[in-house]
Order: structure tokens, then sequence, then C-alpha cells
């Protein structure tokens, strides 16, 4: 009780959640629409919008004008300002991290920086490595970028493999992904109320 009492007097947590792509049916998109559904049903404290990253155009310091971002990149750099934490959800693509999510990192890295201080979490299905060499190097470019990402736990989803753990629209259907993608995010709440207490 005590243990809940402290948790509701904290301040509501509020992730911007971000697809490496684009697709309608995407399994990432759907990772993140489950964990919308996570917080609602049983993470209190906590409150996930998914931030859509194909109105951004293609990154060209010729659209800066006057110090000023076109009006959709405006939007996405103060969407991502006002979040507490980013939570990415990605699939891999060559080996590394798809091309709309690299320019939207790119975009909100102009000065400036509004990813700087942000904690994040990063999820992941894809093929037989599960994304994990997109996360790994989007970890990478988060230390340029000052993201505090956290280590543990991972969540690297093979999409393909038996048992099936999306439905044709993408949604995220098996429940032992879905407690997995729980624990992330609830490690993802915890580290930042870790970081705002230590700032």
């Amino acid at each position: 009780m005590e243990a809940a009492q402290a948790l509701a007097a904290k301040p509501v947590i509020k992730v911007a959640a971000i697809c490496g792509s684009l697709r309608k049916a995407s399994f990432n998109r759907g990772l993140i629409r489950c964990a919308i559904e996570l917080c609602n049903e049983s993470i209190p404290g906590m409150k996930i919008e998914h931030v859509d990253i194909e109105p951004l155009p293609i990154i060209n310091p010729d659209l800066e004008i006057d110090s000023k971002y076109p009006p959709p990149v405006e939007a996405f750099r103060r969407k991502i300002l006002e979040a507490d934490s980013i939570l990415f959800a990605s699939p891999e693509y060559n080996y590394s991290i798809p091309a709309p999510l690299k320019n939207a990192v790119d975009w909100a890295s102009r000065p400036p920086n509004v990813w700087a201080d942000k904690p994040a979490a990063i999820v992941s299905a894809a093929g037989s490595a599960g994304g994990s060499r997109a996360q790994y190097h989007l970890r990478q470019v988060g230390v340029f970028l000052d993201l505090h990402f956290i280590n543990k736990p991972e969540l690297f989803i093979q999409a393909f493999q038996p048992p099936m753990k999306f439905d044709s629209d993408g949604n995220l259907i098996d429940p032992e992904t879905k407690e997995r993608l729980k624990r992330v995010l609830l490690s993802l709440q915890a580290f930042t109320h870790r970081l705002r207490h230590s700032s």
C-alpha cells in the first residue's frame, strides 16, 4: 500500500514513442500500441504518446530559414522536448537503423538538441536477429546525442518465428512478449524517476 501511494504521489511520466517503420501494419507500431495499452491498464503514473515521423521531410539545412525549421519538424521537436522520456520501437534494415528513424533523430538533434538528457528505451521486432543490430547502432548514436538508455531488460523479438507474436494487422498477441514489454516500460519508468531525483 505504501509503495502504491508513493508511486501515485510522483508526477506522471510523459513518454514520446517513435516507430522506425512507416508501414501501416508494422509490428513495431504494434509494440507501441501495446505499450500504450499496458500503461492504461497496469502501469500507473506513465503516459505514452505515439509521435508520428512520417510527415518529416528529408533533412536538409536549406530548409532552415532564420533559425526556424519547417512546421512538421517544429511540431516533432516540440513533442520530444516536452517528453520526459523516449520509447523507440524499430525494425532493422540492412544491419542498421531505418532511414525514417535516422532522419527523425537527425532533425531533433539540430540546435538546440532536444534529445539531450532524456531517458530512453529501445524495443524491436524484426527477422532472425530480432533487430539487435539496429538497437546497438541507435545506442551508439545516442551517446553523441546525450540520450540515456536503460541497459536492461532488452527486448529483441524474432517476429516470424513460432509461436506467432503478431496478427495480420501488426497487433502484439503473444502474452509472454507483452509481459516482457511491460518489464521494459517499468524499467524506463524507474530510471526516469531516478534521473529526476539525481538532477
